[in-house]
């Protein structure tokens, strides 16, 4: 927490000091016209990107597979928006990152690895709960072109009893 904290507090001052800067150099219209350039631009190409990302998770759930990786990159997308809107260079430079393909889907792959180490899932029609691991979403990045339906993965069944006492 201390982190997110921090970035809210020095993220605003360096932008500050950057267009300040800029601005003395160029001149403060063209330091204007030129966020507002960046903003064009970035808007475009998240435009091209998001709809590209839809396309391709659509395909997926058609074939029967999860979206995972479309999801994280789709979050991604949407970071990278807000980040483009945003003024200044550095919120500038950093969604024009997460607009690469190539840099984003790397990124939504380490981000998917981190997050789905322990991963609490429960199935909703009986009540039970099982834990995956990052194995299970392999099929989410691999070009496989097997369609048949099968994700293979591992499960241990708790009991509700276990999950309140771990709680």
């Amino acid at each position: 927490m201390p982190i997110i904290f921090l970035i809210f507090i020095i993220v605003p001052v360096v932008e500050m000091y950057l267009l300040i800067k800029v601005g003395a150099v160029i001149g403060g219209l063209y330091t204007i016209g030129l966020v507002l350039l960046t903003a064009l631009i970035g808007v475009s190409l998240l435009k091209r990107q998001g709809l590209s990302t839809f396309m391709t998770a659509q395909q997926k759930m058609q074939t029967g597979q999860m979206p995972v990786a479309e999801i994280a990159e789709g979050l991604m997308l949407a970071v990278a928006g807000a980040l483009l809107l945003t003024p200044g260079f550095v919120t500038d430079a950093v969604g024009f990152i997460l607009l690469t393909p190539m840099l984003r889907q790397h990124i939504a792959k380490q981000v998917l690895k981190s997050w789905l180490k322990n991963v609490k899932q429960t199935d909703f029609t009986n009540g039970t709960h099982f834990y995956t691991n990052q194995e299970s979403f392999k099929q989410s990045y691999s070009d496989s072109n097997d369609k048949s339906g099968i994700i293979e993965g591992e499960f241990q069944e708790v009991s509700d009893e276990k999950i309140e006492k771990k709680e």
